[in-house]
């Protein structure tokens, strides 16, 4: 029987009632008196050196307050990079500076180069049209191989190329990746790309700037995934604020994707011009704005080689990418290519040797980062297609080949730097055959011939790793923040409770799921527990909402700051109870004495933490309220298996995709229904990318997609009704929860199943097609099978 409540209930989500009736306040919601509006005027050349900016006519228009340029932020400090790798020789990656406005150069279509506030918002855009720039344009450099060969223009000249970093690793394996590669009985090649997105949450980004002037302090409010961060960033790094003077509040975010934890430019502007004018100062991206300023995400191209032995046995994995980084360096841009996509190259196989190289690229283009999975989708569609392919030329079953191959002992130590604690990949496969109705494959495959339609099936598995950490360890691969979370939990007098996390909840569920938690180890009722997040001056130093760690991380700081509460509270009933507090038991919100009845309610145990007439307070102090912080001691590894079933439309291409079915392990579970939300929503995205997505440059550097005339977003009947399973459960074994996280998975296990079952619906056809590089759109379908 489904739980009522606490750790695995499908509770309802109690945020959606806000959000559904139209009562959530988002950061355009906010409004303040006397606030001005900005309009960024954006280079709509790629690359190209800034000769003059001519705003004198633009200066004298109605209702303009400033005009700013580059040259206002001379001394101010660059937009910051968050992580530095190291390259394979030991030297660290070339960091360009990342101004608020552009200085000297423009390096891609979207930079800004003035900022007009107003009155009005009209009444920017209207100036900015009368500003006259004299710009010489330069040549772009648009593809990655080209922009890191000899005599290349360089997209920063005071850089010695473009390449940023040139990393291997593991690099002591090179050679005996190398000797093994030559000596195999059998090794697969794969070219691939993974072609490049843009995130489009629901919500642009916003962001409004204020400033007191009787007490100097300044507040940002700003679609942000981890406000913390974004104050440690742009206090110190870029404006020289000082954090006890500067408040960020995120409030309700509609969406992120990984795209809105970042620090951006027009927070930094928002934030200085405020003072500088006096005034409050807001922005809110346009749709077209997004698809030239903020961060986008994949864009690898990549060779991979698998070699096996005679009996089918993978025995070393070799591969080649070049990273797109665009123009600058995006806050974790450095990593997602390599601690987050090199690491996992591993997969769900006992693979022995493996060697990952990433050269990445600076080129004429929007930055490129973290978006829903970095790197983990990366490493997944390489890997699983390359599998795919391989088991194809040997003549076997996929499925089968995987088998052989799977990890079966845990703990496994793999040969590119991790240790998964946990796993059963054997029955998230079984439990696909299951629900996916493997067996009943080839009656539909018929059904679909008769109606003149290819079918194919395409089977994968990932694995990822989630909550990075620990702090230390991420700090000797370049970290430049700590990847802790913390937690307040404040007990109020009448027993109700209020959790301070620093972690962000844009879509996840946070103030469903995290109140089921506390609820559970209290015994209390959800709705005595409440969220509050997303405000620098409430919430504990936090880092955020990202790569899947809200419970892993941010739950376990919640647990450990609870117990801190429920031994305080022991204390205090062992007083009222008069006994030993060794002997105090909770339970169902009742303190017991073990072996009595003797008791006492929760309410009567937090009104005496505030009323303190019954116990020594030389031994407890008044009030009951705990602050933790928690750094995991390793990853956490979500694994899965998905299988698709596509119909190919021999006639015109189109691709249909008739079935999806996903087995996941997230180790325990607290709201079911959530986690099903989050596998659905993932899966939407990976479908997206694989059929339809696509950011694409042309070769002056122009986005030839940054419009949705152009960028095709999945809709409804695109995807199929999932059938998505959760019930393999391998807990986690370090952190207090069990759970592994599992807001990414979706993303990162669909895209190769949908690309492995087109391919196979295309063999099945007798067409000679190894890999169709995505999105798999309806002429790129219909020219594989044509020649």
């Amino acid at each position: 029987m489904p739980k009522d409540g606490g750790i695995g209930a499908s509770s309802k989500r109690r945020e959606d009632v806000r959000f559904l009736t139209g009562r959530g306040r988002y950061t355009d919601d906010i409004n303040i008196n006397n606030q001005t509006y900005v309009h960024f005027l954006r280079s709509d050349v790629a690359h190209a050196t800034i000769k003059g900016i001519d705003t004198a006519a633009a200066s004298e228009m109605p209702g303009v307050v400033r005009i700013f340029t580059g040259a206002d932020f001379e001394g101010i400090g660059s937009i910051p990079c968050g992580w530095q790798v190291t390259d394979r020789h030991g030297e660290p990656m070339q960091e360009p500076a990342h101004p608020v406005l552009a200085q000297g150069k423009v390096r891609h279509v979207g930079d800004p180069i003035c900022a007009v506030v107003a009155d009005t918002l009209e009444q920017a855009r209207d100036a900015a049209e009368a500003i006259e720039l004299d710009l010489e344009e330069l040549p772009a450099v648009v593809d990655m191989k080209a922009a890191v060969q000899d005599g290349a223009t360089k997209v920063h000249d005071d850089l010695t190329s473009n390449l940023c970093y040139d990393w291997g690793f593991v690099e002591e394996n090179r050679e005996a990746v190398d000797e093994a590669i030559k000596s195999a009985a059998h090794v697969t090649t794969l070219e691939l790309v993974n072609n490049r997105l843009v995130a489009n949450p629901m919500e642009p980004r916003v962001a409004v700037g204020d400033w007191n002037a009787g007490t100097d302090d300044y507040t940002l409010y700003t679609t942000s995934q981890n406000p913390h961060v974004i104050r440690l960033l742009m206090g110190a790094f870029v404006l020289g604020i000082p954090e006890h003077k500067l408040r960020v509040v995120a409030p309700d975010v509609g969406g992120g994707f990984g795209t809105k934890i970042f620090h951006y430019a027009e927070e930094a502007f928002c934030t200085f011009a405020a003072k500088q004018v006096g005034r409050p100062v807001k922005w809110t991206s346009s749709r077209s704005e997004a698809f030239m300023s903020d961060a986008h995400g994949r864009d690898h191209v990549t060779k991979i080689e698998l070699a096996m032995d005679a009996d089918n046995n993978f025995t070393a994995l070799r591969t080649e990418t070049y990273a797109n980084m665009g123009a600058y360096l995006s806050t974790f841009a450095p990593s997602i290519p390599t601690w987050l996509h090199g690491t996992l190259m591993a997969g769900n196989y006992k693979t022995p040797l493996i060697y990952v190289n990433v050269k990445a690229v600076f080129t004429n283009t929007v930055p490129v980062d973290a978006y829903r999975g970095a790197g983990r989708p990366e490493a997944t569609f390489q890997l699983e297609r390359v599998v795919d392919k391989a088991a194809r030329e040997l003549g076997v079953d996929p499925i089968e080949l995987r088998r052989q191959n799977f990890i079966t002992e845990f703990p496994y130590a793999t040969p590119v730097a991790v240790e998964y604690d946990t796993g059963d990949y054997n029955a998230t496969m079984d439990k696909l055959a299951e629900i996916g109705d493997l067996s009943g494959f080839e009656a539909r495959l018929a059904e679909s011939k008769k109606r003149g339609k290819l079918r194919g099936l395409g089977v994968n598995c990932y694995i990822e790793a989630c909550g990075i950490a620990p702090s230390n360890l991420v700090g000797q691969l370049g970290a430049r923040a700590g990847l802790y979370e913390s937690a307040t939990v404040r007990v109020n007098a009448t027993g109700s409770i209020s959790v301070m996390t620093g972690s962000h909840s844009h879509g996840q569920g946070h103030e469903t799921a995290f109140p089921q938690v506390i609820a559970e180890m209290i015994g209390i009722d959800e709705s005595q527990v409440e969220i509050v997040h997303g405000d620098t001056a409430t919430s504990p130093m936090g880092m955020g909402t990202y790569g899947s760690r809200s419970l892993a991380v941010g739950g376990s700081a919640m647990v450990r700051a609870a117990e801190k509460v429920i031994n305080k509270a022991k204390k205090i009933a062992s007083h009222l109870l008069e006994a030993s507090e060794a002997d105090i038991e909770l339970k169902d919100g009742q303190f017991t004495v073990a072996g009595t009845d003797k008791s006492v309610a929760w309410g009567d145990v937090t009104l005496a933490a505030y009323v303190p007439h019954n116990y020594p307070l030389e031994e407890i102090e008044p009030g009951l309220e705990e602050t933790a912080f928690y750094d995991p001691n390793n990853f956490t590894y979500p694994s899965g298996a998905y299988c698709c079933e596509v119909e190919v439309d021999p006639e015109t291409g189109k691709v249909t995709i008739e079935s999806f079915a996903a087995a996941d392990d997230f180790g325990n579970i607290v709201n079911p229904m959530i986690v099903s939300g989050q596998v659905h929503g993932g899966i939407a995205q990976g479908v997206g990318q694989a059929l339809l997505e696509n950011c694409s440059y042309d070769e002056n550097g122009q986005i030839l997609s940054a419009s949705y005339m152009d960028y095709a977003m999945p809709r409804a009947d695109d995807v199929p009704f999932y059938s998505v399973d959760h019930s393999c459960q391998t807990p986690c074994t370090h952190n207090p929860l069990g759970v592994k996280g599992c807001g990414e998975a979706g993303a990162i296990g669909s895209p190769p199943s949908v690309v492995n079952a087109v391919v196979d619906a295309l063999q099945r056809a007798g067409h000679d097609v190894t890999h169709i590089d995505m999105p798999l759109t309806p002429g790129k379908v219909w020219a594989a099978m044509n020649g």
